[in-house]
């Protein structure tokens, strides 16, 4: 735990008793302040209230009495509109603030040269975090990973001037941390997504924008037009830009081609990484996670040789195209994140011929965008309530047939693909699909999948990937 000693003597209301909010509340304690915390859900509350932090219903503090309101960034900040308490708070002139944005104080105080990776993007976020984490460790740094993945960011261990921190951040803590000046900040892609809470694109776009202009070094994709337009905006006003693209060679930068990335600098290009026979950096997707996590070990002094053996022993994060294992030539691919058509594609981009296990609770257009790599299937096995409305999908073109639950599509899947004479053949289960028909969460179903799969005769095991 990181004690919020920034905040000694104060008053601090609190909104959010998650994991992160009691957390958060718990490191306040410890640093001395003073905690008033609520949430709307009573068991929330209970549980808060066993752990020793102060409960009272926020309708009935004395606002005036605040130094400052830390919200749980899964609690509204603006759209579709405030919450109650963002009402009483601003009413009040509160300052509003959040878990990172406690962190970033801390660290300044403390360790104000520690090095910090923050990273956001709409996609790839989690398992670059990941992988620039385990680069580090594999490298012998001291390194804490957090934030919106794994650990909640104050349950990290005290800033010290050679501790690594690699924070993973959604727009919504970044919303809530305005001193946030990392020494390295990824903006990796942007894509129309969380609208619902941030009103417009433009605002979405805008609220990324925020933690690479506070960096030291913005490391930024550019394969899309909004970021392109932030890299662009960024080093006309003289900060420092490392641009990043899967797509196409580039001037100055780093950029992939194949299974290589390469270094372009100074009129010079270079090959300086290889991601050849790294199965958890396949495809384009992980190519941009890849040169994201180089450009960043870089600016943590790591040498190309230091980063190309972290990549090679990289895992992979769990239901992410994790590779479970293998039986001769047949490999077993948990995909189980992919919970919407746009999410399946990367699976289905990255491997020639798949056994592909699909369906669940549908989502809206189904499977109709994945049409153009349906060549690539050799046959698909349709589960859950989208088995109907996916079997009209996939027509007379691709081969497939209704299994109804994972332990029969897997059972079948493995009969067929042994049986399939290519060279390397993918039983993959990337529903497209929401789990809530059959699964808690999309991370219960990738559990269900991991377990058939190890259930058949023969199946080495690849590895444990990280959650």
């Amino acid at each position: 735990m990181i004690p919020a000693s920034t905040f000694e003597g104060k008053t601090l209301a609190l909104f959010g008793l998650g994991g992160s909010g009691i957390a958060t509340a718990l490191a306040l304690g410890a640093g001395g302040a003073r905690v008033v915390a609520w949430d709307d859900n009573p068991e929330n509350v209970d549980k808060a209230y066993g752990e020793g932090i102060t409960t009272v219903d926020l309708r009935e503090f004395d606002w005036a009495g605040a130094d400052a309101f830390v919200l749980s960034p899964g609690v509204p900040l603006t759209h579709p509109h405030p919450h109650w308490s963002v009402d009483l708070a601003r009413a009040a002139d509160v300052p509003i603030i959040g878990d990172v944005e406690l962190f970033s104080l801390e660290r300044a105080a403390r360790a104000p040269d520690a090095p910090l990776v923050a990273i956001t993007g709409t996609n790839g976020k989690s398992t670059t975090t990941a992988l620039v984490s385990h680069v580090l460790q594999a490298a012998g740094r001291d390194t804490q990973m957090g934030g919106n993945i794994g650990r909640a960011v104050m349950t990290l261990d005290v800033p010290a001037p050679e501790r690594h921190y690699v924070v993973e951040c959604s727009s919504y803590q970044i919303d809530l941390a305005p001193t946030l000046r990392p020494s390295a900040g990824v903006l990796l892609n942007l894509s129309p997504d969380h609208l619902d809470r941030h009103g417009t694109m433009e605002n979405y776009a805008a609220i990324k924008e925020r933690l690479v202009a506070g960096s030291d070094c913005a490391i930024i994709g550019v394969d899309d037009e909004w970021c392109a337009q932030i890299a662009d905006r960024l080093e006309a006003k003289g900060q420092q830009v490392v641009r990043i693209s899967a797509a196409g060679a580039l001037d100055e930068g780093y950029f992939a081609q194949g299974s290589a990335l390469f270094e372009a600098k100074n009129g010079e290009t270079r090959p300086v990484i290889s991601l050849s026979g790294i199965g958890s950096l396949r495809g384009r997707h992980n190519a941009q996670n890849a040169l994201a996590a180089l450009a960043a070990c870089i600016q943590c002094g790591l040498s190309h040789e230091e980063i190309q053996t972290g990549f090679s022993t990289f895992p992979g994060l769990a239901h992410r195209m994790e590779q479970v294992g293998r039986r001769g030539h047949v490999l077993f691919v948990n995909d189980s994140k992919a919970t919407n058509a746009e999410a399946a594609a990367p699976a289905l981009s990255s491997f020639e011929r798949i056994y592909w296990i699909v369906g669940g609770l549908p989502k809206q257009g189904g499977i109709e965008s994945l049409r153009p790599l349906f060549p690539r299937v050799a046959k698909a096995y349709l589960v859950g309530e989208a088995a109907p409305a996916f079997s009209a999908t996939l027509g007379e073109a691709t081969p497939y047939e209704i299994s109804g639950t994972i332990e029969a599509a897997v059972a079948n899947a493995t009969r067929d693909a042994a049986e399939d004479g290519a060279g390397e053949v993918v039983v993959l289960l990337s529903p497209a699909c929401a789990s809530f028909d059959q699964f808690r969460n999309f991370e219960v179903r990738g559990d269900a999948f991991r377990n058939a799969v190890l259930a058949q005769p023969g199946i080495q095991l690849i590895g444990e990937s990280g959650t």
